[in-house]
């Protein structure tokens, strides 16, 4: 007989439920959140598993990756979808929720996440970590120039180069106000030192590998796109076509459908959240300030002055993901003319 289990992962402890191919409960367990804690429980010989269930979560690519390795048929569900099937309980504890994944192995109801590659995870936590430094460095500079201009100090625009000597500049008639400012300003020093170094290896990482040096020839797509691109997609063979790509990305309109009411909605937003924003700063980048057209520019311009430049900018943004696809794919560069791009 088929076993299914369902493990509900949090960050000290998992519930794990065990069911037989009929729904009924076999064993239900409470474990240290460890490989080493689980897998005594998931590789008993009495059970043979067809389907072991855990959350997309802070903890699951981690024990993905290690239950994968002990060949433990294991299978990561998205959340949204999970947390809709689990609403129905009256009562919610991890007790429950262990059960109810148990059940939706069992019976199929899930849907399934891709789980990243060891690599494409660190070159994501590069991109964060670089994001975080990034925003940071903004927030401590829009603090400087909101807390200066109460004093009558306009700050005015000031590249980033420039910004520490502006501030000094302002403020060297009052000795006061230069203790206080100080401070924040030897930290902005440190973010921006630390932003670069990211940055640098970012660039270097970019040089090095051939798929972003393609994706790179699409007008708009600079290196941290083209990483984020990469780390963000992962396995690009997981996409039986192309199109899909925009839909995953939260790209697509919803749709509000029911008898006689069929109403388009705003793009879904479901999805990757930085690879969406990317996506459009590169769209946005194509269409404001690069100067040299393409058919592409010339499709999303057509649509700008029917619908709009910011809804020319969302289509362009999701016809990128299904470009980008498709050179990664078919390992080719960007093609400039429409007879180029048809042939």
């Amino acid at each position: 007989m088929d076993y299914f289990a369902g493990l509900d992962v949090s960050v000290k402890d998992t519930s794990v439920c065990i069911v037989d191919g009929t729904g009924k409960v076999i064993r239900e367990a409470k474990v240290a959140s460890e490989p080493d804690a689980l897998l005594p429980v998931l590789k008993n010989p009495v059970y043979r598993f067809k389907r072991i269930g855990l959350e997309a979560g802070p903890l699951s690519q981690w024990l993905f990756s290690a239950l994968g390795e002990a060949n433990l048929p294991v299978i990561c569900v998205e959340t949204r979808h999970m947390r809709a099937v689990l609403k129905a309980q009256i009562n919610k504890t991890d007790r429950n929720d262990a059960r109810g994944i148990a059940q939706m192995m069992r019976v199929g109801l899930y849907r399934p996440v891709h789980v990243k590659t060891l690599r494409s995870q660190k070159l994501r936590m590069l991109l964060t970590h670089r994001k975080l430094l990034q925003s940071k460095a903004i927030a401590v500079e829009n603090d400087l120039r909101g807390t200066l201009r109460n004093f009558g100090l306009k700050v005015g625009v000031v590249g980033t180069v420039k910004f520490e000597g502006r501030i000094k500049e302002l403020i060297e008639n009052f000795p006061d106000l230069m203790a206080l400012v100080e401070p924040l300003l030897v930290v902005r020093r440190v973010l921006r030192e630390q932003i670069g170094i990211l940055h640098r290896h970012v660039v270097t990482i970019v040089r090095n590998d051939e798929v972003c040096r393609r994706l790179m020839t699409v007008p708009g797509v600079g290196p941290v796109v083209a990483l984020t691109y990469r780390a963000t997609v992962d396995v690009p063979a997981r996409f039986r076509k192309s199109k899909s790509v925009g839909a995953v990305f939260g790209l697509t309109c919803s749709r509000d459908q029911s008898g006689e009411r069929d109403r388009p909605g705003a793009i879904s937003r479901c999805g990757d959240e930085t690879m969406r924003a990317m996506l459009y700063e590169a769209a946005q980048s194509m269409l404001v300030h690069s100067t040299r057209w393409s058919w592409l520019k010339a499709w999303a311009m057509q649509i700008a002055k029917r619908r709009g430049m910011k809804r020319a900018i969302v289509a362009l943004a999701r016809r990128l993901a299904v470009i980008l696809h498709r050179i990664w794919v078919d390992g080719t560069e960007f093609r400039w003319t429409r007879q180029a791009a048809a042939a």
